[in-house]
């Protein structure tokens, strides 16, 4: 419970409020570090013998390359000073294990990247349950509590972000892509269906200024927006790019895309805890006036933009070296 509430709004208005530099140095601190992707371990998983009862590996980047957790069905619990986190992740359901992972290690150079990609997971049992999922790939700041008990609310099942306060220039890191596959619809309740439409990668950092009501409901205003998608191929690596914040309302740049909005539907909003513990979604109210000092973060990469269980299997995004520039 301490380390879920690590992520709800009764800390998150405590560290609005009494936060200095020296706390908001240690996030910048534990993105950068961790953002070489050069240490990974794995967490080796047996599913339940009713889906075949293969043994199956989780990856995330902390600890030393040569770390096999065999963790049966233990949740994941991050450790120390270890903000990041992937969508590999550990789902019980109805007594039920099953695994998947969609972030991979790759080797670059001397040291590790970190490979995103969309696939479909397919769940068989003879004569019981025959399920094929389009599962999108994502690496994030925040939390992604396990196990995963079904798949009602995919958005709810992600804590995204931190709190933060300062107002950082730019996201800078190396990629490359492969990207433009056409979605495919994957409920897990129907047969796998092409929707004629390609898709794309996406890169985000969003700040915002957050409130809880007496009602226990969060609300936001938009302080900072960093969102580019990925419409190209990269086949060689971009070193160096960056995904700059612009702050305020940017509805008037002529930079501004639809999807750059906010975000105020319900499949695509974020969720938080308030300080009741409750699961809730954070309602974007509006554009922060310029000047306002955001008390929320968020950065993830994903491989599909659309809604969940909607993506273009195949595509790939590689990430590498990624730092908050301040």
């Amino acid at each position: 419970m301490r380390r879920t509430r690590l992520f709800g709004l009764s800390l998150l208005l405590a560290l609005s409020s009494a936060a200095g530099a020296g706390a908001q140095e240690d996030v910048v601190k534990k993105i950068n570090d961790y953002g070489t992707f050069d240490r990974w371990c794995v967490r080796e998983i047996k599913e339940s013998g009713i889906i075949g009862g293969a043994t199956k590996y989780l990856y995330e980047f902390y600890g030393n390359p040569s770390d096999t957790l065999v963790t049966g069905k233990t949740p994941f619990k991050a450790p120390e000073g270890y903000i990041w986190r992937t969508n590999n992740v550990l789902a019980v359901v109805a007594g039920v294990v099953k695994t998947n992972n969609t972030v991979y290690p790759e080797k670059r150079g001397e040291g590790c990247c970190a490979r995103i990609e969309t696939h479909i997971e397919e769940v068989k049992a003879l004569g019981i349950v025959n399920m094929d999922v389009v599962c999108q790939g994502a690496l994030l700041v925040g939390a992604l509590p396990e196990p995963i008990r079904d798949t009602k609310s995919p958005m709810a099942k992600v804590l995204y972000g931190v709190p933060f306060n300062g107002r950082p220039k730019a996201l800078k890191l190396d990629y490359k892509a492969d990207v433009g596959n056409e979605v495919i619809r994957g409920t897990g309740f129907s047969k796998l269906k092409p929707m004629g439409f390609p898709d794309w990668a996406e890169i985000t950092v969003i700040l915002q200024k957050r409130w809880e009501d007496a009602e226990g409901n969060v609300h936001a205003l938009r302080v900072g927006t960093g969102i580019e998608r990925i419409m190209e191929d990269m086949p060689q690596w971009k070193n160096n790019h960056k995904v700059k914040v612009h702050y305020g309302d940017i509805t008037g740049e002529d930079f501004y895309e639809e999807y750059m909005g906010l975000k105020t539907d319900p499949e695509t909003a974020y969720h938080t805890l308030n300080s009741r513990g409750e699961n809730v979604v954070v309602q974007e109210d509006g554009w922060a006036e310029e000047g306002t000092e955001p008390n929320f973060m968020m950065i993830h990469f994903i491989t599909s933009c659309g809604k969940a269980f909607y993506g273009g299997v195949g595509n790939t995004l590689w990430v590498d070296n990624v730092e908050l520039e301040m």
